[in-house]
């Protein structure tokens, strides 16, 4: 009875509008006033242990860095060096700016961000080169989503926050699937780009090559102080989060010039309302999240599925398909802080590595990130493109197919993602 009220109660706030937030709290609370013998005060405890949750304070950080990032010209020099070094390749332009996403992803942590900062340059200078505007973005929409699949990603700092796994560990599972799925993207413009005879640009001389690359290498620098600084053990990756926020600024600020210090209370005001929006999205869900725990509903769930004899590869499948569902419908981080506790238990019975089903987790959310009808990349293209919503769904539909093959390589070929972190024994 619980356990319908709970998720009957979310749904219908959802259906009637109530944004996903709050109707997480609100079933959560209701189900506590009425089921459950916890005082009504437990609430108000829950929601300030979430913001006191250490692993969670490195999303203000990432935020913040990509927010100094995105601000400045790092994305342009990221462009140019990516054009400098693919865009003598037929279609050359629309890989490089999936080489730009993979770039730019690991500086940001979050796809929209990707999507914003790299689309809203590349795909004009790709329909100046005789792309088609279309073309441009559903390339930029799709490589976009490897903003949280290469690290550092913000989703899986959540996914670590409600598991209690290692997020250094996660951040090193997602660098193999990331790279996969990048060079798989290539490869698929290309053998369309010479279907179509997309047009190339000249051969970049080696001179100007390295021009471009010690342009973007203060850039590309990040990616080396926020790995290289967790796996070595110099910091944590909450402290690489603060890390990353500091240098960006200095980057963006003394390095770069792109922005004054006049322009850093906008930074940090932009920064601060979707850290806010973030938070409050955690926080709710972590109130979710509590009742499900107090009221036992992951362990009722895992004993139903021992029961029924689910093998573990029939599991992941009716996973990847309960997640492709809410991912339609709902916000990455508070699908994982819903369905993590839930999924995480009955996988460790059968089990499955808690960093492989972390991973699955993301690369669905992925996939979501550009599914109708809330797929948040598919309004931040359309917005930098000024095309209808419904032209960019039509654009990145074609380029889905790949995404599902990726997933399903992903799900059941483990090694993938857990390859590198057991090599560097982790």
């Amino acid at each position: 009875m619980t356990i319908l009220f709970l998720f009957l109660a979310l749904f219908a706030l959802m259906f009637i509008g109530v944004p996903v937030a709050i109707s997480l709290g609100l079933a959560g609370s209701l189900t506590i006033f009425f089921f459950s013998p916890d005082s009504v005060r437990s609430l108000a405890i829950k929601l300030f242990e979430t913001s006191e949750h250490y692993t969670l304070l490195a999303i203000p950080f990432f935020l913040l860095a990509g927010a100094f990032m995105t601000t400045g010209g790092v994305a342009k020099r990221l462009i140019d060096f990516a054009n400098a070094t693919v865009g003598h390749i037929r279609g050359g332009l629309a890989i490089g700016a999936v080489m730009a996403c993979m770039l730019f992803a690991a500086l940001s942590g979050s796809s929209p961000a990707t999507v914003a900062a790299v689309g809203s340059i590349a795909i004009a200078g790709m329909v100046r080169s005789g792309y088609p505007q279309a073309f441009g973005a559903g390339i930029v929409c799709n490589a976009g989503t490897l903003g949280i699949l290469i690290p550092p990603s913000i989703v899986m700092v959540v996914y670590a926050a409600a598991t209690e796994t290692s997020v250094g560990k996660l951040f090193m599972a997602g660098v193999v699937p990331g790279l996969m799925l990048g060079v798989g993207l290539m490869v698929a413009i290309y053998i369309v780009a010479v279907k179509k005879n997309l047009p190339a640009m000249p051969r970049a001389s080696f001179r100007e090559w390295l021009s471009s690359a010690r342009k973007a290498l203060w850039g590309l620098l990040l990616m080396v102080i926020i790995l290289g600084g967790i796996y070595s053990g110099m910091f944590t990756p909450t402290e690489a989060a603060a890390v990353a926020a500091v240098y960006s600024a200095f980057i963006a600020l003394f390095v770069y010039k792109d922005i004054t210090i006049r322009d850093c209370p906008k930074v940090l005001l932009e920064s601060g309302k979707l850290t806010i929006m973030l938070m409050f999205i955690i926080a709710n869900a972590m109130l979710f999240a509590h009742v499900l725990t107090t009221e036992q509903i992951p362990q009722q769930i895992t004993a139903m599925v021992l029961e029924a004899g689910l093998q573990p590869w029939m599991f992941l499948l009716v996973v990847n398909i309960v997640l492709l569902v809410a991912g339609a419908f709902m916000e990455p981080s508070a699908i994982i802080l819903i369905l993590a506790p839930i999924l995480f238990p009955i996988a460790v019975q059968l089990g499955i590595d808690p960093i492989h089903l972390g991973i699955i987790m993301v690369v669905n959310m992925e996939i979501g990130l550009i599914t109708p009808p809330v797929g948040l990349n598919l309004f931040v293209a359309s917005a930098v493109t000024k095309m209808p919503v419904t032209d960019v769904i039509r654009a990145v539909m074609p380029w889905l197919a790949l995404m599902l093959v990726f997933l399903a390589l992903i799900t059941y070929v483990p090694m993938i993602s857990l390859g590198l972190p057991n090599l560097l024994g982790m």
